[in-house]
């Protein structure tokens, strides 16, 4: 069965591999970008290569609310419904950058994007009837969070920013799986790790190269199209496997915590929500 799937960070690295196997699958693939000529070059590219023509482009910087606002308002006006939302879109700073709008570049990208997107798209995914939210995260999750640090106010460095903000992406997860059973939604929501895959990236934080971005974009392909996830939800998936997550990211507690600080973020950016 063919999907509408949007995937954030689409043009390049595994985002890009991904919105590859997918539109050469048949799917209708909306891709998200944050250099418009780049992204849609690439939707040329990717059109002629697949045959596929169900290919379309959104352009937004994700490190800005309203740029968020924009994009999801964009997508909202565009299309009646989504089958599955795929958080690909992330970063890793060597350098602390403190954005405009007050919050620290890596928790913005890699966990407050997520945040505002999915809870201003989930309409769109539960009128699809079995939607799906699925999230990158990584098997480099810290084994705790500091809510008084989230901006690096206390202290700050590559590592520990980027692995709190891949727990946070875990703790996110689990908190609307929370929700979404509660609500008795059909929507199903998962995160993964996708392996240690030369992107920019990983040559960006650990100076090395990894496996082939194919083997990247196979976890979240999966999550988004195979019947064998059907009605799965709340999981941590490694090699298209259910695995242990660090042990704090089950702390209902913690899930909470962050759910609620997120939101209260959401809500002074005034993010459409």
């Amino acid at each position: 069965m063919k999907k509408r799937i949007l995937v954030t960070g689409a043009t390049d690295g595994i985002g890009k591999e991904i919105a590859r196997q997918l539109a050469m699958n048949g799917h209708e693939v909306i891709l998200h970008g944050k250099r418009k000529d780049y992204g849609v070059k690439w939707v040329e590219e990717l059109k002629k290569e697949s045959g596929n023509n169900n290919i379309h482009y959104y352009n937004s910087n994700l490190a800005d609310f309203d740029d968020i606002n924009h994009f999801v308002t964009s997508i909202k006006e565009d299309f009646e419904s989504i089958d599955v939302l795929l958080n690909n879109a992330g970063v890793f700073m060597n350098e602390k950058v403190i954005l405009p709008n007050g919050l620290e570049m890596t928790f913005m990208v890699n966990h407050m994007s997520v945040f505002c997107i999915t809870g201003s798209l989930l309409e769109l995914v539960e009128k699809s009837g079995n939607g799906r939210v699925v999230v990158t995260s990584s098997m480099a999750q810290s084994s705790s969070i500091d809510f008084n640090n989230l901006n690096g106010e206390k202290y700050w460095d590559p590592y520990n920013a980027y692995a709190v903000s891949k727990l946070a992406n875990v703790l996110f997860t689990y908190k609307l799986h929370r929700i979404l059973r509660e609500k008795n939604s059909k929507v199903t929501v998962n995160c993964l790790h996708p392996g240690v895959i030369s992107t920019k990236l990983l040559h960006a934080g650990w100076g090395i190269g990894g496996a082939d971005v194919k083997r990247g974009a196979e976890t979240s392909v999966y999550l988004a199209t195979s019947p064998d996830v059907e009605g799965v939800s709340g999981k941590y998936f490694v090699d298209k496997k259910p695995q242990q997550s660090v042990p704090f990211s089950y702390d209902h507690k913690a899930q909470d915590k962050l759910w609620q600080i997120s939101e209260k973020i959401c809500e002074n950016k005034g993010v459409v929500y």
